[in-house]
């Protein structure tokens, strides 16, 4: 028999933004009655999350803090004929200790695992089984909306966290080994170690089409640990992923394509970094954006959402155009020399990168001199960089 519950606030999606927004609003308004919504057994699914220590602000971290696992106070990358160790903090969250943090955090009626939406409103959640949930406000973050809306390349990846006989050797993260064999676009290894003997190995690309062949990366990661010298047996995690890398496209049919006259959180928002497709620093602006809200109702927190989204979309479009560029103006196999050229500039401007935060004179030292990929292709991208 179909059942109808009230709530005060229904986050539906118990993905890395949706758990964030359930912690800081709990935490900020402790007498809201929320409820936690996610298809899966667990909160966050498979994950590994990472951010740079300047991609978030004092607010932000204090809610990441007890949800980040690992933390390095420097991070490396190499290329073909460039290699650098940068000196700024990396962390890492799991998804384990995200959904033991929420379960530990959150009373157990707000946690509502297994149960399938069928579809939501500004106000209300229909259920698997025809269960009603009412509520005064509603925030979809069930993942991307239509992205056929947007002008995508993509980065895909699959990672294997491995167990290494005797230990690795991997110091601190290694963000981008781009060493490797290109295909299919930029392709790099990610290292994540996390510790003396385990550590995550991830094979990535920018790709022009999001189709993820995972037996084939599956190898191309045993390749690598081989030739590093590592003996692991079956991967301990495996997660694997595709994310889009903005180069353009329309955001308000994009916002409206995800519900019209809801409230949205993460991807369904647009709310990732344009060149990275990372999701993470977004996600904690937005919760404790939100958690500061005085007015909790569905029309006031769509309002809320969908300007601040819109504010973001406005002004990474510099990030946009350096996609164009890499996406049209390089060769596939060539696109690691935009990376390698970006990675020769100062520390702070690598990490105001990151943070979406460059700044004019930032915008001008990565456009300026002669540009990794063929003139005529880099006027034609930036001729297109009208969205």
């Amino acid at each position: 028999m179909a059942t109808i519950n009230k709530c005060d606030l229904a986050i539906v999606g118990g993905g890395l933004s949706g758990a964030l927004i359930a912690l800081a609003v709990a935490a900020r308004h402790p007498q809201c009655d929320v409820r936690l919504i996610e298809g899966g057994d667990t909160i966050g699914g498979r994950h590994v999350w990472s951010f740079f220590g300047a991609d978030v602000g004092e607010a932000e971290r204090a809610l990441l803090a007890p949800v980040v696992g690992h933390a390095w106070p420097s991070y490396d990358v190499r290329f073909p004929a460039h290699a650098r160790t940068l000196t700024q903090s990396y962390y890492s969250v799991r998804s384990d200790r995200l959904d033991a943090h929420v379960r530990a955090t959150l009373p157990r009626r707000a946690i509502m695992t297994g149960r399938q939406v069928v579809a939501c409103s500004a106000t209300a959640v229909i259920l698997g089984e025809g269960d009603r949930l009412n509520a005064a406000a509603v925030i979809d973050a069930r993942g991307p909306a239509d992205l056929s809306l947007l002008d995508c390349g993509w980065q895909k990846f699959v990672g294997h966290e491995l167990a290494v006989a005797g230990g690795h050797g991997v110091e601190r993260p290694l963000v981008m080994d781009a060493t490797v064999a290109q295909d299919d676009g930029y392709r790099f290894v990610y290292l994540l170690p996390f510790s003396a003997d385990t550590l995550l190995v991830e094979d990535t690309y920018y790709s022009d089409t999001p189709t993820l062949d995972r037996a084939l990366l599956t190898r191309r990661i045993a390749d690598y640990a081989a030739a590093r010298g590592w003996r692991a047996g079956e991967p301990l995690h495996r997660e694997q992923g595709v994310l889009p890398v903005v180069m353009g496209g329309d955001f308000a049919r994009y916002w409206r394509s995800g519900g019209v006259k809801v409230a949205k959180a993460g991807a369904r928002a647009g709310l990732f970094h344009p060149t990275t497709g990372y999701s993470l620093p977004d996600a904690a602006r937005l919760a404790t954006l939100i958690a500061a809200q005085r007015d909790l109702s569905g029309a006031a927190l769509h309002d809320v959402t969908h300007d601040h989204a819109a504010r973001a979309w406005a002004a990474r479009r510099f990030y946009r155009m350096l996609d164009l560029m890499l996406f049209k103006a390089a060769d596939p196999d060539q696109r690691y020399r935009v990376l390698e050229r970006f990675y020769r500039l100062s520390p702070p401007l690598v990490a105001r990168f990151y943070a979406a935060r460059s700044t004019a004179f930032d915008k001008l030292r990565v456009l300026s001199g002669r540009p990794p990929v063929p003139i005529g292709r880099a006027i034609t991208a930036l001729a297109g960089a009208a969205a």
